[in-house]
């Protein structure tokens, strides 16, 4: 018998309580003064990361007005997109904005942070935060109903087992995951470093050679469950699938709201819908050496992101880009070249990247598997 087992045979054999997050916790209602904050401590739903892998520093800052002030051990939800799955556990004080939550704990001698932002870190809450969301183009996780999420209330030394198991999954990623980025750091400079053309080869405006179009706007009630196509809207993950495609396999489009300025590549067919910039009628040039090349201007491109409610990217900044034009044969050769690198550092079938979305997988499950509690009766 595992030692939580022991635990929850000795502190709970008959089931443990169930409180709605408002019972235990509260959004922040401090204030911090923009002028206090910087690329680390100021968390906007840009630079929380998607699937549940935290955050990284701000590539925005805010320089005037008053934002939401959170406190580490406070847990962080993106409230946009919902379906991106994006929290964090806050290690450091700091602010955010209202897209999104600021969750506090009331008493920590009565749940651990560590131990609430497993529960929120499960799949089935963010369903729930989905099942709950409003809008169609821009879902937006209703704050009434997340506070009345439901939570399992264990003792705090069944808290703190958990806790104990769940970080020793997330560590055992932590050394692969450590190579894989040293790995993708070296893809990302060979990548550069074929990108560095000497004077002497020509460079074209892109809208020179490929049309830039929009695609088509497709609303939630059109989504179908079982859909061939999938549909990309505002971000890199299809937002659903469609029975219809407005776009041939292996081509590039950049996402111009939402998650503005993000760089794709489909290899299937699939539908671009409004906020997609998609590439057609190429002139000389290779639809994925275009996104090779797009990918080495990424730092460019979010720098002209227009930030506001909904960040945006201008057409005419992808447009007016120029790309080496060299021939078809020495695009082919750096794109064959790349996509060898990409299998490395970004295939999920093989190497470092198959082994930690096993164990990533391996641990979801075991998570959602501790955190399951027979309920109580009063």
């Amino acid at each position: 018998m595992s030692k939580l087992e022991e635990l929850i045979n000795a502190l709970c054999p008959d089931g443990v309580g169930y409180k709605t997050l408002s019972d235990i916790a509260n959004y922040s209602s401090s204030r911090i003064d923009a002028k206090e904050v910087d690329a680390q401590s100021y968390v906007g739903v840009d630079n929380l990361l998607p699937d549940k892998m935290g955050k990284i520093d701000s590539s925005y800052v805010p320089t005037e007005g008053r934002l939401t002030r959170f406190s580490e051990g406070d847990i962080l939800i993106g409230n946009i997109r919902p379906y991106l799955n994006k929290i964090w556990l806050a290690t450091h004080d700091g602010g955010t904005n209202g897209d999104v939550l600021a969750i506090q704990i009331n008493n920590r001698k009565t749940i651990s942070p560590r131990y609430l932002f497993y529960v929120l870190s499960s799949d089935q809450f963010f369903l729930y935060d989905m099942q709950n969301a409003k809008g169609a183009k821009m879902p937006r996780g209703d704050k009434s109903a997340v506070i009345k999420y439901l939570i399992p209330l264990p003792p705090l030394s069944v808290q703190n087992e958990i806790v104990r198991i769940l970080d020793n999954f997330r560590e055992l990623t932590a050394e692969l995951t450590a190579e894989l980025t040293a790995r993708k750091k070296q893809y990302e400079y060979y990548r550069d470093f074929l990108f560095d053309f000497s004077d002497d080869v020509p460079r074209v405006k892109l809208v020179d050679i490929t049309d830039i179009s929009r695609g088509v706007r497709v609303v939630k009630k059109q989504l179908i469950p079982n859909g061939k196509y999938p549909v990309y809207q505002n971000c890199l993950t299809a937002m659903g699938y469609y029975d219809k495609h407005n776009c041939d396999a292996d081509t590039t489009y950049v996402i111009s709201a939402g998650a503005a300025g993000e760089i794709g590549f489909c290899d299937k067919d699939f539908w671009a819908a409004d906020d997609c910039l998609i590439f057609s009628n190429l002139n000389g040039v290779i639809n994925k050496y275009i996104y090779y090349f797009l990918t080495t201007k990424q730092d460019f491109i979010r720098s002209n992101v227009r930030r506001a409610s909904i960040p945006r990217l201008s057409r005419r900044v992808i447009e007016n880009l120029q790309i080496p034009f060299v021939s078809l044969e020495e695009q082919e050769r750096i794109v064959a070249i790349l996509d060898r690198f990409d299998t490395l550092c970004n295939d999920l079938t093989s190497g470092l990247p198959a082994e930690i979305e096993a164990r990533r997988k391996q641990y979801e499950y075991y998570r959602d598997r501790i955190l399951t509690f027979k309920e109580k009766v009063a």
